[in-house]
């Protein structure tokens, strides 16, 4: 591990000196990821990308990449856009980024099952907002929105996100 990793434990994330409470998926963790299983992958997964509302929030990072009101995830395992950000009109099943509540303002994304993705293991393992404390997700990491500032803030090309 290096100082710029960020590493599940069972009190939250320990990153940057701290630790953050965090939710995880409903499923728990998993070394057998599925789609739609509800679980968070254990594994060491790369921060690939960080997208945000910029009707919502500022730029929280000068590599963060704005959320346009057609941007969606794949999460169709037949598709071959498994997995990848696409665009509106889109005839597969997918996540709308652009969400009415504020979840998605702020999105990091993983290298889970990206950039080629094996159909069925799992698709958007994002860190994102929580809905509250104690509020599991599909599968993906969240935060309380000012925690998950603070994280986008601090991460390095070299921060990893290790979920055992």
């Amino acid at each position: 591990m290096t100082p710029d990793d960020m590493v599940v434990t069972p009190l939250g994330v320990r990153f940057a000196g701290q630790v953050f409470p965090c939710s995880i998926g409903k499923g728990g963790i998993t070394s057998n990821k599925r789609e739609g299983d509800g679980a968070t992958p254990r594994g060491i997964h790369k921060i690939v990308g960080m997208l945000y509302r910029p009707d919502r929030i500022k730029c929280p990072n000068a590599k963060a990449v704005q959320i346009g009101p057609r941007d969606l995830w794949s999460d169709d395992a037949k598709d071959k856009h498994y997995n990848q950000l696409v665009g509106a009109p889109y005839l597969h099943s997918h996540e709308r980024l652009r969400r009415a509540d504020p979840l998605y303002d702020l999105i990091l994304v993983t290298d889970w099952n990206w950039p080629h993705a094996t159909p069925g293991k799992g698709s958007a393992i994002f860190i994102h907002q929580w809905r509250r404390a104690g509020y599991p997700t599909e599968g993906c990491i969240a935060f309380r929105r000012d925690h998950l500032h603070q994280i986008a803030a601090r991460i390095t090309p070299q921060t990893r996100l290790i979920v055992r």
